[in-house]
């Protein structure tokens, strides 16, 4: 088990999409790695921690809180995919739980580390803001695509569920 981020995981992730092979390296450097045992916690929902993930191997099970207070899966994340956008971006605390489903590795960015391409690297700085967009776009679209399937689904049964 490697310290030191894969570029070519960085590259494949969804966060690398449009890096070159130099800009993926680059981007490596900055990474953190944390390697995570079955059921071992990463980042718990509310917490203050901004750092964003990229899962490198493994599965990482999302949880939130309803409105009850129990904690519900609301996804499974896949290599390559990456969590923590809006805390990263807004400052803001975490809005869910991530935790190991199996062995998993985790590629990290802090905030700093990430800021301090802005002054040398601006164009790949860009490149990973671009790429953060695109995340939060499709996880808006998945998640309009299910409200519109439950809505049909409970006024095509007349709210029998």
């Amino acid at each position: 088990m490697s310290d030191i981020a894969d570029y070519k995981q960085v590259r494949n992730s969804t966060v690398g999409t449009e890096l070159t092979e130099d800009e993926a390296r680059l981007l490596a450097e900055k990474l953190g790695v944390r390697h995570l045992k079955n059921g071992e916690m990463l980042v718990k929902e509310g917490e203050a921690d901004r750092t964003l993930f990229i899962l490198a191997s493994g599965k990482l099970a999302v949880t939130s809180k309803d409105a009850g207070g129990v904690n519900k899966q609301v996804y499974i994340m896949k290599e390559g995919e990456c969590a923590g956008t809006r805390a990263f971006v807004e400052q803001s605390p975490r809005k869910a739980t991530l935790q190991a489903m199996g062995d998993a590795t985790v590629f990290t960015l802090d905030p700093a580390n990430f800021e301090s391409c802005l002054d040398k690297n601006p164009r790949l700085a860009f490149k990973v803001m671009r790429a953060l967009f695109r995340v939060t776009h499709a996880n808006l679209a998945r998640m309009n695509q299910e409200s519109a399937e439950l809505t049909n689904y409970i006024s095509k049964t007349q709210g029998r569920y």
